[in-house]
């Protein structure tokens, strides 16, 4: 189990904490404000509420949170420390004296958006121990962290961050030169100056400009960014011709990103009270879990497609590995209720459960050498009958597991039964499939081939040996 200490325990420094937390590290937090322990513990239900939901496969266990009162106790024998301080240089400078007094060989990540590695280094005792490890809200569901290295950080410290990064699940971008605000605030900060122009001249609303982002190419950039979706813009010539037909426009006075207006207070007021009016109905923390739960439904849909963030999910999921062993009923599933799963009552709708266990049929099918190979190989199985018994209630971010008993597996028949079960062993639903074997060539049923039919037949006489379940055949007929 490894240990990270959290220094600063705000907005940011919460979210590292619950990433860190549900990666299965242990996680030292050291915040002077008296209420930190109530705010991070808050951050952190929200995370356990969401983070769990773009996995599907089970989450690892979680570690250990404790609050101290001493910084130096927090990040002695650490394997990393997180900073996320107020944006005070000398504060910070004098955080890093600190830590390096009591660990010197600690690597150091700061959550800062605009201090340059340089800048955080200057006096330290080991300037080589110092990166930049810029994040984005939530730490706990958002995957960019901007990895800035100083001068003196060496090329096995940058991989060494690296390392920490991936391991919480997350894509460290390493900036080629350390540059003020980094690469993405830059940016925010210009999309910001323009979007104060248009509400200091009367052209639209907070509500309006924040509309024109999420409705339209705040999601494009969401799974593609900037330059890819301007290449598709550019049609079947590409970017070529994308900057031809529209970097001419670059010269007109379209912007005003060379200036700012003035922070005075009716133009403070004024975005203040549109902003009340756009969503004061809200709390804080209700914002936050329909961000959550918004930012989930959106990245698992770029899950599904293996694209954008959620190639990188897939590529974190730690999918169910059955073995090919007919002593008990066979694991073809352990995962979490997704959040974008439940229906209006709070519980996992009746779709859910059909996929749920369908694609656990899948993972049994692929057991036994069914999978990709052999469907490209022109043989297929298609269900013929499901049959679904709802038994209990599940509700969003349940962790449950699917246990499949093998009634028949022989010829052109495969005949299954499984079980939905939550962590106390309760059996919240089943569900029995009659499945045929076909050729995809003449889309008719024919015996499956013998090396399936082989691997089936261990889980068929192993699964005989064990009690039948009793709802067994109250559907599906079973075989003479």
């Amino acid at each position: 189990m490894k240990t990270a200490a959290i220094i600063g325990g705000g907005v940011i420094g919460g979210g590292w904490a619950a990433r860190f937390l549900l990666s299965g590290w242990d996680v030292r937090v050291f915040d002077p404000d008296p209420e930190a322990e109530r705010k991070i513990g808050e951050v952190l239900a929200n995370a356990r509420h969401s983070a769990p939901s773009l996995r599907d496969g089970p989450m690892p266990a979680e570690g250990k949170l404790t609050f101290h009162e001493d910084l130096v106790e927090a990040v002695r024998d650490v394997d990393w420390v997180q900073e996320s301080v107020p944006e005070r240089l000398k504060l910070k400078l004098n955080v890093y004296t600190d830590i390096q007094a009591a660990n010197d060989s600690v690597m150091i990540g700061s959550s800062t958006s605009g201090f340059k590695p340089s800048e955080l280094a200057e006096g330290a005792t080991s300037p080589d121990r110092i990166v930049v490890t810029h994040p984005f809200n939530p730490v706990y569901l958002l995957p960019l962290v901007e990895l800035v290295p100083g001068p003196e950080v060496t090329g096995e410290g940058i991989a060494e961050a690296q390392a920490v990064i991936q391991e919480i699940g997350m894509y460290p971008l390493v900036v080629r030169k350390e540059i003020d605000a980094h690469i993405a605030d830059r940016f925010l900060e210009a999309v910001w100056r323009e979007a104060l122009w248009l509400i200091k001249d009367g052209i639209a609303t907070t509500e309006e400009i924040d509309n024109a982002i999420r409705y339209g190419f705040g999601i494009r950039w969401a799974q593609m960014g900037l330059f890819e979706t301007y290449r598709v813009a550019g049609g079947e010539a590409g970017m070529k011709h994308f900057i031809g037909q529209f970097g001419p426009a670059l010269k007109w006075p379209w912007t005003k990103l060379m200036d700012v207006p003035e922070l005075t207070d009716d133009l403070v007021d004024a975005i203040a009270s549109q902003s009340d009016e756009q969503s004061g109905m809200y709390s804080i923390r209700e914002l936050e879990r329909i961000r959550d739960e918004n930012l989930v439904g959106m990245m698992r849909a770029l899950k599904r497609n293996n694209f954008g963030a959620g190639a990188l999910l897939n590529n974190a999921d730690t999918p169910v590995a059955p073995r090919l062993d007919g002593s008990d009923w066979v694991v073809t599933a352990d995962r979490t209720v997704p959040l974008d799963w439940v229906d209006y009552n709070g519980h996992m709708n009746d779709a859910a459960y059909l996929k749920a266990f369908s694609e656990a049929s899948d993972v049994l099918l692929d057991l036994v050498g069914a999978g990709p190979d052999y469907v490209a190989g022109g043989h297929s199985f298609f269900t013929l009958e499901s049959h679904l018994r709802y038994l209990d209630e599940v509700t969003g971010g349940t962790p449950f597991k699917i246990f499949a008993y093998v009634v028949q597996g022989a010829g052109k028949k495969f005949h299954i039964f499984q079980e939905m079960r939550i962590p106390d062993g309760t059996v919240v639903a089943s569900n029995e499939q009659m499945i045929l074997h076909v050729s995809l060539e003449t889309r008719a049923t024919c015996p499956m081939l013998p090396e399936v039919a082989a691997r089936m037949a261990v889980l068929v006489e192993g699964h005989a040996k064990l009690p039948r379940p009793a709802a067994l055949g109250a559907h599906i007929r079973q075989p003479s």
